[in-house]
């Protein structure tokens, strides 16, 4: 155990950024690599229509207000907490919306008992609380992350809620209720302080597992004084003080239990500072593989090896560490195709003083650090990110890359200058071949107001065929931002629904073509910082009004091909059968 010095910095923002020699050549010689690169011609993008977000969460009835229990005691996990999740609950093609709160603490008691909400979509652009009558307010739990899944395959998403010291696991009732299962499945992570969440299948035997990224072994006991001397001046500890905990991974049983095959699968051997998670096949091997972003030590990318264990290949790989070698901040993480390639891509967010960093797959188990020759680069040098989405917010084609920004410390003013514990939003636009251009200030006011964003989940939540965002902020209210226009382009959907496979179709890959555009996806696990994601899967169009073909390849093995389907809707595809009849109905703007 290392103890905090008196005087030392406090977190990992405040060792200066390094460039190397090898940034420099990747900023000035790289860009026009990555325009040519790849199979294929990346096709003309179409016209952006104008795209504005506007936050409808005070007009729709939410009035969640996150309290991080914060005290003058500066208990680390004050600062990191506010996970959010959707979850069609009720199976009506509307999706509600999950919010995680945080609990009393010895040194902080609030005159309401804290809780966690689940919001149900009325359909008419207002949610309702139905906490209490679906049994899901976690109280007593300071919550950190929400992870959505349908582990026993009965058709209803199942609610795991993470927290310090242990997790719930809540099991769909089919009728609008849910039970506190934890103690029966054998999933409670005692002990622990569980960050994120992943449900997939890394064994492809059709049921539902879970990994956990579990963050240090911090403890009231162990709650030293960090920061300068003097008032105002006591800060958050560095994750560096306190031991990192290993990840956890609970295999499904199919009888409603899992067993933790953290030590035997080679997932939970070696600790870490876990905060993001994403599983995802990065090979294309068919086998869902795990990254995990942690806070200031090397990441972790776990190689399936198809045999129930993993090899862990970070460094291998090229995505344990920043190109010039450095640790960095990990938070939030996310994978997609950026480039047209058909492999996905990593993007991890930092704090401060760091990059958040794109990692391009190249194919061969390799990844290229991409952040500059990207140019994200510079823009995130002074932001700290925790929730971060890839999502084609104006539906052109190409996948876009939204950040939630808010720093950890609430003083960070007095250490730098041109940090602060508010942060507007971060929006980079696709160009096209992985060139990004930040947009963030063409959003609309709402977009811009700086809040300390922790957890943000994306969901079309009105059905309309453009993504909307759900942020949950630290000690603040939530924003749900409504995205109006992007639906000028046109755009398509899939639910999947897996039989062999496991049912919400975790580990299926996609491949849509629609003229000369051929974009690729895969339904991934996990994604963003604490936080369940809409399961559909998204694809903008542009302006193609119809989709030549669809090809699914499943978890199972199987494929399903679609051809010739009208854009501009939600489908609904069953392993085995192709589409079927499921209604999303659409919520008209107010």
């Amino acid at each position: 155990m290392l103890l905090a010095e008196p005087c030392r910095e406090t977190t990992s923002v405040n060792t200066p950024r390094r460039f190397s020699r090898r940034d420099l050549l990747r900023y000035l010689g790289l860009a026009g690599l990555a325009l040519t690169r790849g199979p294929r011609v990346w096709p003309a993008l179409s016209a952006v229509p104008p795209v504005t977000f506007v936050d409808v969460a005070q007009t729709a009835g939410i009035a969640f207000q996150h309290d991080n229990a914060a005290s003058s005691e500066k208990y680390l996990i004050e600062t990191m907490g506010s996970g959010c999740g959707w979850i069609d609950y009720d199976q009506n093609g509307l999706f509600d919306l999950y919010l995680v709160n945080g609990a009393a603490t010895r040194v902080y008691n609030p005159k309401q008992p804290l809780r966690s909400t689940l919001y149900r979509n009325n359909g008419d652009g207002a949610f309702t609380d139905v906490t209490a009558k679906a049994g899901v307010g976690a109280e007593g739990l300071f919550g950190m992350g929400v992870a959505v899944g349908d582990y026993d395959n009965d058709g209803f998403p199942d609610l795991l809620v993470l927290g310090y010291g242990r997790c719930i696991l809540y099991h769909n009732n089919g009728d609008g209720t849910f039970t506190d299962v934890t103690k029966h499945a054998g999933v409670e992570n005692s002990g622990r302080w569980a960050s994120s969440a992943a449900w997939f299948d890394y064994d492809n035997d059709g049921q539902m597992d879970l990994v956990i990224a579990n963050y240090v072994d911090w403890s009231p006991e162990r709650n030293f004084y960090c920061g300068d001397a003097g008032p105002g001046m006591r800060s958050y500890c560095h994750p560096d003080d306190f031991h990192g905990q290993p990840p956890t991974l609970y295999h499904n049983n199919g009888d409603g239990t899992f067993t933790d095959v953290s030590k035997s699968s080679a997932v939970g051997l070696k600790g870490g500072n876990g905060l993001g998670v994403v599983t995802f096949d990065y090979d294309n091997d068919g086998w869902q593989d795990i990254f995990i972003s942690n806070d200031h030590m090397a990441n972790f990318l776990f190689h399936n090896n198809r045999n129930g264990t993993f090899t862990e290949i970070g460094y291998v790989a090229g995505v344990a560490v920043s190109a010039d070698g450095d640790f960095e901040a990990g938070m939030g993480v996310d994978a997609a195709d950026t480039t047209g390639s058909g492999r996905l891509d990593l993007a991890v967010a930092h704090l401060d003083m760091q990059l958040a960093r794109l990692y391009q797959n190249m194919g061969g188990q390799l990844f290229d650090d991409a952040t500059l020759s990207s140019k994200i680069g510079y823009t995130t040098f002074n932001m700290s990110e925790f929730g971060l989405r890839f999502m084609d917010y104006d539906n052109d084609g190409a996948v876009d890359l939204f950040m939630a920004t808010g720093h950890v410390l609430d003083n960070i003013e007095r250490y730098h200058a041109n940090a602060h514990y508010a942060e507007p939003k971060l929006m980079f636009r696709n160009l096209g071949r992985g060139i990004f251009e930040d947009v963030s200030r063409e959003l609309g006011p709402d977009f811009q107001l700086p809040r300390v964003s922790r957890g943000a989940a994306i969901c079309d939540f009105d059905n309309d065929g453009d993504l909307d965002i759900l942020v949950n902020h630290c000690g603040g209210a939530p924003q749900l931002l409504r995205n109006d226009g992007g639906n000028a382009n046109h755009w398509l959907e899939i639910f999947l629904i897996g039989t062999k496979s496991n049912r919400d179709g975790v580990g299926a890959r996609v491949r849509v073509t629609a003229g000369d555009l051929v974009l690729f996806d895969q339904r991934k696990g996990g994604m963003s910082y604490q936080s369940a994601q809409d399961p559909r899967l998204h694809f903008g169009l542009g302006q193609h009004s119809l989709v030549d073909s669809v090809e699914i390849s499943w978890p199972s093995g199987m494929v399903t091909k679609l051809a010739s389907l009208k854009s501009d809707q939600i489908v609904a595809v069953r392993e085995g059968a192709g589409i079927v009849e499921r209604p999303f109905p659409r919520i008209a703007a107010k």
